[in-house]
Parts: C-alpha cells; structure tokens; sequence
C-alpha cells in the first residue's frame, strides 16, 4: 500500500492534462460542429480543445463530450505525475 502525501510535501504534484483535441482530430469533428452536438458555447469547446490553462472544470461540460465521443472521461482528463 503506498503512502498519503500531503500537499505541503510536493514541490511539483503534477497537472491534470485535456485530450480533448486528440480525439476530436480522430473523429475529424471541428470545435464549431462539437458546439453544435453537445450545445456548448464555441469558447467553451476551444479551451478545452486547445489546453488552455482552466481554474475549474465543468463536469457537465465533460459528460456531454464524453457522450458526443462515446469515450470515458478518462479519455479526455488525464493526471501527468511530474514528480517522477
């Protein structure tokens, strides 16, 4: 069993990354018609489509692209350890 960590002990915990855009390209879907599919404003799509630094992230938001995509929210959040 591997131990909890506070926090306070990590310079660098890590970052959540968006794939977003990746399987979009596969889909060959544009971020104006994932607007269209899902309802979501253009900006909204493009900020997670190009990465962009997000404070929150809307799960709503996400179970709608995930059930345009038929993909798992794993699919598009991803946790990138970089303290490793």
């Amino acid at each position: 069993m591997q131990k909890v960590r506070g926090i306070t002990e990590l310079r660098n915990y890590g970052k959540v990354q968006i794939n977003l855009k990746q399987i979009m390209d596969e889909y060959s879907i544009s971020i104006y018609q994932m607007s269209k599919l899902t309802g979501l404003k253009y900006n909204t799509i493009k900020s997670y489509y190009i990465n962009a630094p997000l404070t929150k992230v809307d799960l709503d938001v996400v179970a709608k692209m995930c059930y345009v995509l038929n993909c798992n929210v794993k699919d598009i959040l991803e946790y990138v350890n970089t303290n490793n």
